[in-house]
C-alpha cells in the first residue's frame, strides 16, 4: 500500500536564535569509516508515521502528505451533552461542520481551503514541513501551519470589510517517542480584526477582548493495534483578556487508519472547528461538564 506520509527531508543547515530551520527537499547522506578505513555511505532515515493523519481531533499535526496528494476532510461537532436525552446528548442539537480540501503542490507544502457552518467562515490555509525527525540526528519534527479566515455573513454584521478577517499561525513540534507513542506541542497566535467593545461611563470605547491571542496545545497518540490508536489532547489559552476569557479544551478519542483513510471519533469542549475561533471564543467549560461529541473523516488520493 502507498504510504501517503513518506516524505523526504534534508539535514538542517542553520541554527536560529529560537528555532532550527531546514528548507531543502532531500535527505542528506552521511559519510562514515569502518575499522579498515573504508568509507561507506550512511543514509539518514526520516521517522515515518509520527501520526496517522494530518488532523488529531481539533488540531493539526506535523504530518504533510507526499507531493501530488489531494486530501478531503469532513470535521463535525455535535451539541453539548448537557441536555441529556432531550436532544440525545447533543446528537440532535445544532451542530457545526467543516468541509476542507488540500493539495500537496510540492514536497513538504500543502495548500488548502475550507468552509465552516459557524459564522459561514471560509478559510485559506498553508502547511509546510520544516524539519523531519530522523534516527539519531534530528530529535523532532517541525511544521508550520497558518490560515486566513473570512467571515462571509451579511454585510450588516460588519462596519468594514476588513472586520471579516482573522488569522492563525502555529508551530507544530512533535516526536515519535516509541513505535507506539507520539507526542506534540504546538504554540499558536490568533488575530481577529474585529472584536466586540462597549462605551464606558466616560464615553470611551473599551474592548471586551484583545485582538490577539496566544495559546498552546498538547497532543498524544498511542497505538493499540496496527490500524487503531487512542488519542488525547489539551489546549490552554495563554492571553488574559479584559472579559470573556476562553476556557481550555480537554479532548480524547479513538482513531482508525488505512493507507488512504483516517477516522476519528472523540469527546471534547471545542465547538468552533476553525482554530482561531476555538482558541479565542471557547465558552464550553469542562469543569461544568460542557462536553460534546465530534468526528473527523479524512480521505487521500495521490495523482
Amino acid at each position: 500500500m502507498k504510504n501517503y506520509f513518506n516524505i523526504q527531508y534534508p539535514i538542517f543547515h542553520r541554527v536560529g536564535i529560537v528555532l532550527l530551520f531546514s528548507l531543502a527537499f532531500s535527505v542528506t547522506n552521511l559519510m562514515a569509516q569502518d575499522e579498515t578505513g573504508t568509507t561507506e555511505v550512511v543514509k539518514v532515515k526520516p521517522v515515518k508515521n509520527t501520526f496517522g493523519s494530518t488532523l488529531v481531533m481539533n488540531n493539526q499535526t506535523v504530518m504533510v502528505p507526499i507531493k501530488g496528494t489531494l486530501q478531503f476532510d469532513i470535521q463535525h461537532c455535535f451539541g453539548t451533552v448537557n441536555n441529556g436525552s432531550k436532544d440525545l446528548f447533543g446528537l440532535f442539537a445544532p451542530s457545526n461542520i467543516r468541509l476542507g480540501l488540500g493539495y500537496t503542490l510540492i514536497n513538504n507544502l500543502t495548500l488548502g481551503l475550507g468552509i465552516t457552518k459557524e459564522r459561514m467562515q471560509m478559510d485559506l490555509n498553508a502547511k509546510y514541513a520544516l524539519l523531519r525527525q530522523t534516527d539519531g540526528k534530528m530529535p523532532v519534527s517541525l511544521t508550520y501551519y497558518g490560515n486566513i479566515v473570512i467571515d462571509t455573513r451579511a454585510a450588516s454584521n460588519f462596519r468594514y470589510d476588513a472586520h471579516r478577517l482573522s488569522y492563525f499561525n502555529q508551530l507544530l513540534i512533535a516526536r515519535k517517542i516509541t513505535s507506539k507513542f507520539s507526542a506534540q506541542v504546538a504554540p499558536s497566535f490568533s488575530w481577529f480584526n474585529n472584536i466586540d467593545g462597549y462605551v464606558d461611563s466616560k464615553g470611551d470605547i473599551q474592548k471586551k477582548m484583545n485582538n490577539g491571542h496566544f495559546a498552546v496545545s498538547v497532543l498524544g497518540r498511542y497505538k493499540i493495534s496496527e490500524n487503531s490508536a487512542i488519542i488525547a489532547g489539551y489546549d490552554q489559552p495563554l492571553t488574559s483578556h479584559p472579559t470573556n476569557n476562553p476556557h481550555p479544551n480537554i479532548c480524547f478519542g479513538i482513531e482508525t487508519t488505512t493507507s488512504a483513510h483516517a477516522f476519528q471519533v472523540f469527546v471534547g469542549n471545542y465547538y468552533g472547528i476553525v482554530p482561531q475561533s476555538n482558541n479565542m471564543f471557547n465558552r464550553n467549560d469542562y469543569t461544568a461538564g460542557n462536553f460534546l461529541i465530534g468526528f473527523n473523516i479524512t480521505r487521500l488520493w495521490n495523482y
